[in-house]
Order: structure tokens, then C-alpha cells, then sequence
């Protein structure tokens, strides 16, 4: 979400990522190919009550040309080329604005089977299919630290949360206020806390840390907040 990541993607510019989750491709493929990886999914941000959609696609060994997604009705949502590329994109991350009303959002782009459709820069097809929900899962709650909460250790920090059941996975975004250090974890939706590696944070530091609850269908939401650690005596 925006007050937490440098601009709505996960993008790191200096972090550790973790990662114990990943969303295998969905759908049948065509005889002639499939892609590696597709996702589509909707994110949102309690507190900015925002909300976004997400597409992923990642091709095989060879770059893609050109890439379209047809949302349900066969309307065309994504219509991508690279003409003059040899090497083509073997990944694309693409996301929506972030209206406040996410009505928008879901008005834009129904929920059911978007279908995926790319070229290689050999010439080669590629077909598959993603499902898109509208269903936000619940969000986690704060433990510790709490939100706005003053002089928190700046060594062996442990974030704690609780969550909803039947939670697939669990994001954890954790950023130095107006610097671009960051950290990011995905995490199994069994996990309540995460341990802040030494070295990262720095006494007297504002920073801003969010959880995000993920769902089967990968849908997800967001709650965010910030701490300041004490201060160097």
C-alpha cells in the first residue's frame, strides 16, 4: 500500500525478501504452451480505504512479443507488445490506480475467468486462464508493536499479529520513514509474528510496518501503522 511501499508494487531497493508462498499458474494451457505463472488478484488498504488490481504473468524461457488478457465477455483489459525487442519480457507485473471507492475497481473488472494470451519472440503461443474474486479476506490485528506506538527496542524486535482463520498466507511490509530500506516477508498463513533481522533498524527511527492477509484465490488485505524506535542513549 502506498505509505508503506515505495509505490504500490513490491519493489526493494535495499531489503531482505523472504518468501514460503508462491500461486501456481491457473487453468488449462493450450497444446502449444503455457505460461509459467499467472495471477490476478485485488489488494486493498483498510486504513486508506483504497483498492487496486493486480496481474502477473511470467512466460517460459523466451520473452514475450505481445501480451492480452480478456476479462469475462471477452473484453480486452490488457493489450501489451514489444515489436522491437529480440529479447522480448519473460515477466510483467501490472497494476490498476487506487480508487478510494473500490466499487471501481470491481465495476471495471468483473469477477470470473480472465484469459491470458501471449506471443513469443519465436512465435510461439501461449493460453492460460486466471480466476479473479471479489472476496477481500479479513484482516489481521496489531499485537505489538501498536500502532503509533513510542520507544520500541531497536534490537531483537518481534512483530506480532493475529489473523482470521482459513487465512492462506500473510505479507509483512516493514519501511524506514523517508529512506528507501525496506523489508519484505511472505509468510504462511500460520505465522503471528516475525523477527526484524539485526542491523536493520536504528534508534530514534520512525518507520511504518504493515500486514496483509492473503487469501486461497490471492486476494488481499492490508492494515498498516508506524513505530518509533528509542533513542541512542
Amino acid at each position: 500500500m502506498k505509505a508503506v511501499r515505495r509505490h504500490n508494487g513490491w519493489i526493494v531497493a535495499a531489503a531482505a525478501t523472504l518468501s514460503a508462498l508462491a500461486y501456481p499458474v491457473t487453468g488449462a494451457a493450450a497444446e502449444d504452451g503455457r505460461f509459467e505463472k499467472l495471477s490476478v488478484y485485488l489488494e486493498r488498504n483498510i486504513q486508506d480505504h483504497d483498492a487496486e488490481i493486480r496481474f502477473e504473468a511470467t512466460g517460459g524461457d523466451d520473452g514475450l512479443a505481445a501480451l492480452k488478457v480478456m476479462a469475462p465477455g471477452e473484453r480486452t483489459v490488457i493489450d501489451l507488445r514489444s515489436p522491437d525487442s529480440k529479447l522480448g519480457i519473460r515477466s510483467l507485473t501490472l497494476e490498476s490506480p487506487e480508487p478510494d471507492d473500490d466499487k471501481i475497481v470491481r465495476a471495471d473488472f468483473p469477477a470470473g475467468a480472465y484469459r491470458f494470451e501471449g506471443t513469443t519472440t519465436k512465435g510461439a503461443s501461449l493460453r492460460g486462464e486466471a480466476r479473479l474474486s471479489h472476496v477481500f479476506p479479513k484482516p489481521a490485528a496489531f499485537e505489538y508493536p501498536r500502532p503509533d506506538q513510542k520507544d520500541v527496542p531497536a534490537t531483537a524486535l518481534t512483530l506480532r499479529w493475529s489473523v482470521p482463520e482459513g487465512i492462506e498466507g500473510c505479507a509483512v511490509v516493514i519501511e524506514q520513514t523517508g529512506s528507501a530500506y525496506e523489508i519484505q516477508a511472505l509468510l504462511p498463513g500460520s505465522a503471528k509474528s516475525f523477527t526484524i533481522p539485526e542491523g536493520f533498524l536504528r534508534a530514534g527511527k520512525a518507520y511504518k510496518f504493515a500486514i496483509g492477509t492473503i487469501a486461497k484465490d490471492g486476494n488481499r488485505s492490508f492494515i498498516e501503522a508506524g513505530f518509533t524506535t528509542v533513542r541512542a542513549r
